[in-house]
């Protein structure tokens, strides 16, 4: 808590053993995002992406993307494109709560504009929303395979009953059916948060932590300036205050 500064609440909603008891959501908090999409359970700061439970079966897919795709959004060195020496672009890391470090860098390379010329660093994302777009497509990528696994299993079911109709086989489509009318709730709910998430201007500022933390670092140098200017005059006020 003390390194994200998210409420109990929040932390309680990424427990394995209690996820299923709160709704998909996406939430942006003053220092971190939290995500809670299926099995996409995560906490993004600025910086770094904390997985609970990395080394559960069904998380280590998500873990291993995360580090894959924001490790590649280090740009390889190049002596030829610069050829006087600058600082490295400020490096973020996907970590699991069991401490495992993985380096990304927060803005990616150049990418390609639709008349096919390079877009600029500015175009890139921060980090954090490259985090989230790994989480969204983890998630939408365990429904899709989900489906397609009962799609698999329906169609046999389903010729044999055409073949044959039978209680046993009527029961088999029946829990076929269950299956589907589950998925496709778990599906409108993830779509539902995603749709009220990109409705709400205030929901999609919550989410730059980037751009929070460069408003912080701007306002408070200019904030303790004042202060001190504020101290010096005082300290002028009672040295020219005249003695009795």
């Amino acid at each position: 808590m003390r390194r994200t500064g998210l409420p109990p609440r929040d932390l309680r909603a990424l427990d394995p053993a209690l996820s299923a008891s709160y709704p998909s959501a996406i939430t942006g908090r003053e220092r971190a995002v939290v995500v809670n999409l299926e099995r996409a359970r995560a906490v993004i700061t600025a910086s770094e992406v904390l997985v609970p439970a990395p080394r559960d079966p069904g998380v280590v897919p998500l873990v291993r993307e995360l580090r894959a795709r924001l490790a590649s959004m280090t740009p390889a060195a190049s002596p030829a494109a610069a050829p006087s020496p600058s600082p490295s672009p400020p490096q973020g890391t996907a970590v699991g709560m069991d401490g495992s470090v993985s380096p990304a860098s927060h803005r990616g390379g150049e990418g390609i504009g639709k008349d096919g010329e390079a877009l600029g660093d500015d175009k890139a994302l921060p980090f954090e929303f490259r985090a989230l777009e790994v989480c969204l497509d983890f998630a939408c990528k365990s429904l899709e395979h989900e489906t397609s696994t009962l799609e698999k299993e329906a169609y046999p079911v389903l010729d044999e009953l055409t073949s044959k109709v039978s209680t046993l086989n009527l029961e088999r489509v029946r829990q076929i059916k269950s299956r589907l009318v589950a998925i496709s709730g778990r599906v409108q709910k993830v779509r539902d948060e995603l749709e009220h998430l990109l409705d709400d201007d205030m929901d999609m500022a919550a989410l730059h932590l980037t751009e929070k933390l460069a408003y912080q670092s701007a306002v408070q140098p200019s904030r303790f300036d004042m202060e001190k200017e504020a101290s010096e005059l005082e300290d002028h006020r009672y040295f020219f205050l005249p003695t009795s």
